[in-house]
């Protein structure tokens, strides 16, 4: 039986598709939405086990893509940040007559590090995972932190994400373990080179998950892709430099 996930549509225009990360829920979007909604018709999706979407489930990475598809407009740029990067992106790997251009936020095709490859380290995704069993409200509040840590306005950026992901249930823990594992085991590097529409790849360079070092690193799979580092962020850059972000989205959007 085919499932069915929360989505919010503001606006009008050329569609563009909102996914969120890892713990969070589409509600994180709602500055952004309101930013990009005067020019565009944007959607957010609440992933399978988050949010609004909280009584629903996904197995893996793929599964979570052919949900979102099955109620997303017929043609969108896809915009993903963090674990919804790796989602947008697998949906313009596999679905791509579904993307007209891709933009991924403070994202990793391989997100676990390893030998010559920076990312997350083993034992923090071991941890998280650990952790998640005691008590995962606390885990995704730590989380939050980390995603605004070394940014100047971290109090602020964390206490906004707060309010929003928490106006809305809170992910099956389930749904936490999924993402978890695609975090550790997914690796998209050798899909990158198959990306044929217009691709936008934004970071932070305060980011202690994805460090804006692997973008030159990214740059060698998509070679034809646009690169941008928000100076000022950390792993949220639509939080911390709000108007930026909405500015280089919206020039990136209309562009080509």
């Amino acid at each position: 039986m085919m499932t069915t996930l929360h989505w919010q549509s503001q606006g009008e225009g050329q569609d563009i598709v909102l996914i969120h990360g890892w713990g969070m829920n589409g509600a994180v979007w709602q500055p952004t939405i309101d930013a990009l909604s005067v020019k565009f018709r944007v959607h957010s999706v609440d992933l399978p086990g988050y949010g609004l979407s909280h009584a629903q489930s996904a197995i893996d990475l793929d599964d979570i893509c052919q949900q979102v598809l099955a109620q997303a407009p017929k043609s969108a740029v896809y915009l993903g940040w963090s674990l919804g990067g790796l989602v947008a992106t697998n949906i313009a790997v596999k679905h791509p007559e579904r993307v007209a251009k891709l933009i991924t936020v403070a994202s990793s095709p391989k997100f676990a590090a390893e030998k010559g490859w920076r990312g997350i380290m083993p034992k923090v995704l071991t941890d998280f995972t650990e952790q998640l069993t005691n008590n995962f409200k606390l885990t995704i509040e730590g989380f939050m932190m980390l995603q605004a840590l070394g940014s100047p306005s971290a109090r602020h950026d964390v206490k906004a994400i707060k309010k929003q992901v928490f106006s809305r249930p809170m992910p099956d823990p389930e749904a936490l373990k999924i993402g978890l594992d695609i975090l550790s085991q997914v690796d998209l590097r050798p899909a990158l080179s198959d990306i044929q529409m217009p691709m936008l790849r934004l970071y932070g360079r305060l980011d202690g998950l994805v460090p804006n070092k692997i973008a030159d690193a990214v740059s060698t799979y998509a070679p034809s892709s646009e690169c941008y580092v928000f100076q000022s962020s950390s792993h949220a850059p639509f939080m911390t430099e709000h108007e930026l972000f909405c500015e280089k989205v919206e020039s990136f959007v209309a562009n080509r």
